[in-house]
């Protein structure tokens, strides 16, 4: 399954070698987001796995008015900004409407769009003009090999420079479903594939800070089958102390783990690598 490489900072992303997007879900108090800064850093250097640093400047489909929401545009990617230059790591943030585009772009190297907005155009086509890498995730309302289309009018617009990623499907009240079988579909579009495993594992309708908003004792396994699946990168929002984070509380994995949590998924992917190479395509 041939894939085109999309290079972030110095990962090439769709080559051999596994990659990680990580780092708090919101941005929040400086101390937070530099504490996990300087946590990646020692994990990327340790375990020579490369890592692009995530959080979102802004979180606009919170369900309630009551719950944080970020620090807003101008403050976040001051924030992201200032991890950069400390740390040297390629960004990523989500946009939400198309006037964020260029303001983001000029800091990060990858704009995500929101699973929930995968569909819209004038947000994509945004994205796509800044030249900026494109993270598009996969709608929960779309069959994974629909998600062509979101691509197609990123490429339209002049943009090729994209990477896909999978965080489940909508299965029942509540539960996201993640089918290995995505995986492959996905990657046929031709993309690198990422694997969102701390949102997949979100109970939604629940508030993020209740325990019971997330199964964070499926990670393990979940993540060990979207490696096995052949994804070229692992999506594990982390935080000192997910407990008390501002979003996402029940689902972020703490930082402080982060190094043993990946050490049988580097193990996995570089037995996978062997397969694919060894192994036939099936028709």
């Amino acid at each position: 399954m041939n894939k085109k490489i999309v290079r972030v900072g110095n990962i090439e992303c769709g080559a051999d070698e596994l990659f990680l997007i990580s780092g708090p879900c919101v941005i929040e108090e400086e101390k937070i987001m530099m504490d996990t800064a300087e946590k990646l850093k020692e994990v990327s250097e340790r375990m020579k796995i490369k890592i692009i640093y995530k959080s979102s400047f802004q979180k606009d489909n919170r369900s309630s008015l009551k719950y944080y929401n970020g620090p807003g545009l101008d403050k976040g990617v001051k924030m992201l900004a200032k991890i950069k230059e400390q740390f040297g790591f390629p960004l990523l943030t989500d946009i939400h409407y198309p006037d964020q585009a260029a303001a983001a772009g000029s800091v990060v190297d990858v704009l995500q769009i929101p699973a929930y907005l995968c569909m819209q155009t004038s947000l994509m086509v945004a994205a796509a003009k800044t030249g900026r890498v494109i993270n598009i995730k996969h709608g929960q309302f779309l069959a994974p090999d629909n998600m062509k289309h979101p691509v197609t009018k990123c490429v339209e617009a002049g943009n090729d420079q994209i990477i896909l990623t999978e965080r489940g499907y909508t299965f029942g009240y509540n539960d996201l479903i993640v089918d290995p079988r995505s995986f492959y579909h996905m990657g046929k579009i031709g993309y690198p594939v990422v694997f969102d495993v701390t949102h997949a594992i979100r109970k939604y309708g629940i508030p993020s800070a209740d325990a019971k908003g997330g199964a964070r004792e499926f990670l393990p396994v979940l993540s060990r089958a979207g490696v096995a699946s052949g994804v070229d990168g692992v999506f594990i929002e982390t935080h000192p102390e997910p407990e008390k984070a501002l979003c996402d509380a029940a689902s972020q994995l703490c930082v402080y783990d982060l190094e043993e949590f990946l050490k049988p998924l580097i193990e996995l992917h570089q037995i996978e690598v062997k397969y694919r190479e060894q192994t036939p395509v099936l028709k």
